[in-house]
């Protein structure tokens, strides 16, 4: 890890001296936050005082904004910058009503499993899950199955499969690093490119405001996505590679480490591993060794979740077409909408059937919302950092700063790439997607020069902000998406990033170099496609080495 923040800064370099401060951005000092936060996240394995530590610098950074404008570092203005850092940044990370819905949804989509876990439901579905999940490729394969299924939403998928899943893969001595490199590689991927979710609404929205700007171009939104999905490798591939490492039990890297020591020694964590133990094998949340185990009681209350969600997209989107009417729903409203009605269902069922009384579903209730407190203090930290980033312009400095370099055939793979970075720094791939698609669209146009016969280039460029945001995004130890992973699965969060990352950027890189760069070089996309897949498969069977040797 460190020489690749090293090789990432050296990179960088050569691009600072084209990008001095200008106003908008505070110049290189724009991309110390971010850099800050996971280098120290990653070397110290403790992602707290890391993320602490980036808001710090980035409220010091930011206190040399004076009306939007830069007008110089105050290196005297450390101590008022760390009382900004909880009085301003961090409270004001909490207080966007979007976020918070994401704290409730968490936190009751937390309530939900502890109360179906209480109720035996949880333990119904894993005696049901293992006449299929005989072995520990099958428990893979069924987690990764499920991960696909839950599409609509990367939030409900990521916590829906990894309480689910995580008493399968434990009876397999399938390593908590594994299950979330599994939860984290579908969940976002799928959503990315499946034809209705919560994401696509926000993804065709960006795109729209961007075509309105161009004249003469009157091809609607839908149709540009979906003309871009043609080049959307990484995504593909990502879900690909799950699979194939799934299937064939081989494994390289860090995750080789991990799952050869679970295994071997049945350790499903490292030694030292900082996860909230005590919160996820409560005994308010097992349940009670004489009551009956129903998978129902799990079961309907996931349905619940799933349906709810669903209907509560349908109930507040506007439109005669299904894209239209989940592209205008109010995503939060139909998460808390959902996620309350399956709490409500998880306790009637527990207490008509006389499993639970109202004080012990109360009691697991809480229980398992202590379970994704860690989380949420993670999440709130990484929002804050996001936020502190956006004001220094980061985003703005990275952009501008490859500005000079940008050709018609290589503004795909350079899009991706920059994608890739500004996601990795800032931990969010919507925002990188906001911030890069007003750039990317237009540039892309103008460089085509209304050209058709280079239309394809505008719809690789497009695929490229949605499939880098989403790969740097894996990567990341400050997306938000990888801390519910790591949480949901009950794994350490930097051992999950540490583990991940190789396969995220074994797979990035052949989406860019096999797929990216030889459909803009003018490959038709399914012999792209085709190539990557042979790529992939040999380059992991060349990286990889059985688990069980």
């Amino acid at each position: 890890m460190k020489f690749l923040f090293c090789g990432l800064v050296l990179w960088l370099l050569p691009a600072v001296a084209f990008a001095a401060a200008d106003g908008e951005h505070a110049g290189v000092l724009s991309i110390l936050p971010p850099l800050a936060a996971i280098a120290i996240a990653l070397l110290t394995r403790s992602v707290i005082p890391a993320l602490f530590l980036g808001i710090w610098l980035g409220a010091w950074i930011a206190l040399g904004f004076e009306g939007g404008v830069w007008v110089g570092f105050d290196i005297l203005a450390g101590w008022t910058a760390l009382l900004d850092t909880l009085g301003l940044w961090i409270r004001d990370g909490m207080a966007d009503p979007d976020r918070v819905s994401i704290i409730l949804f968490s936190l009751m989509i937390g309530g939900m499993v502890g109360i179906v876990s209480r109720s035996g439901g949880l333990q119904g579905i894993v005696n049901w899950l293992v006449r299929f999940a005989s072995n520990d490729r099958r428990a893979q394969l069924t987690t990764a199955g499920l991960g696909v299924a839950i599409f609509f939403d990367d939030y409900a998928n990521t916590m829906v499969v990894g309480n689910t899943l995580r008493p399968v893969t434990d009876e397999h001595k399938v390593s908590r690093e594994k299950l979330a490199y599994l939860v984290d590689s579908t969940a976002a991927p799928v959503a990315t490119i499946a034809l209705v979710t919560t994401w696509i609404g926000y993804e065709v929205g960006l795109i729209d405001a961007a075509v309105s700007e161009i004249a003469g171009f009157d091809e609607s939104a839908y149709s540009i996505f979906l003309n871009s999905l043609a080049y959307s490798f990484y995504p593909v591939l990502a879900l690909a590679f799950v699979f194939l490492v799934a299937i064939t039990g081989r494994d390289f890297g860090p995750m080789l480490e991990a799952e050869r020591r679970a295994r071997l020694t049945g350790k499903l964590l490292r030694d030292g591993a900082q996860i909230d133990q005590g919160a996820i094998e409560s005994e308010e949340l097992l349940p009670e060794p004489k009551q009956p185990q129903r998978a129902v009681n799990a079961v309907i209350p996931i349905l619940v979740l799933v349906f709810g969600v669903i209907a509560g997209l349908l109930v507040t989107g506007d439109g005669e077409q299904l894209r239209d009417i989940v592209g205008s729903a109010d995503t939060y409203q139909a998460l808390l909408w959902a996620s309350l009605a399956s709490c409500l269902v998880a306790a009637l069922l527990g207490m008509s059937q006389r499993i639970l009384t109202l004080d012990e579903v109360m009691s697991s209730w809480y229980a398992g919302m202590k379970t994704m407190m860690m989380a949420m203090i993670i999440l709130v930290l990484a929002w804050a950092l996001a936020d502190t980033t956006a004001t220094i312009g980061t985003a703005d400095f990275l952009t501008q700063s490859l500005d000079s370099f940008v050709s018609p055939i290589l503004l795909p793979p350079i899009v991706f790439v920059l994608a890739a970075i500004v996601a990795f720094a800032t931990g969010s791939s919507w925002s990188t997607m906001g911030i890069l698609m007003p750039l990317v669209v237009p540039l892309s146009w103008a460089l085509i020069d209304a050209d058709p016969e280079l239309l394809p280039l505008l719809y690789s460029s497009i695929s490229c902000v949605l499939a880098g945001a989403v790969w740097g995004d894996h990567c990341s130890p400050i997306s938000d998406t990888t801390v519910l992973s790591s949480m949901a699965s009950g794994c350490d969060h930097i051992d999950h990033v540490r583990t991940q990352m190789p396969y995220a950027l074994l797979v990035g890189g052949v989406a860019m170099l096999a797929g990216t760069v030889p459909a803009a070089l003018g490959l038709p996309p399914w012999a792209a496609f085709a190539i990557c897949l042979v790529v992939l498969f040999g380059s992991h069977r060349m990286l990889s080495r059985p688990v069980t040797p």
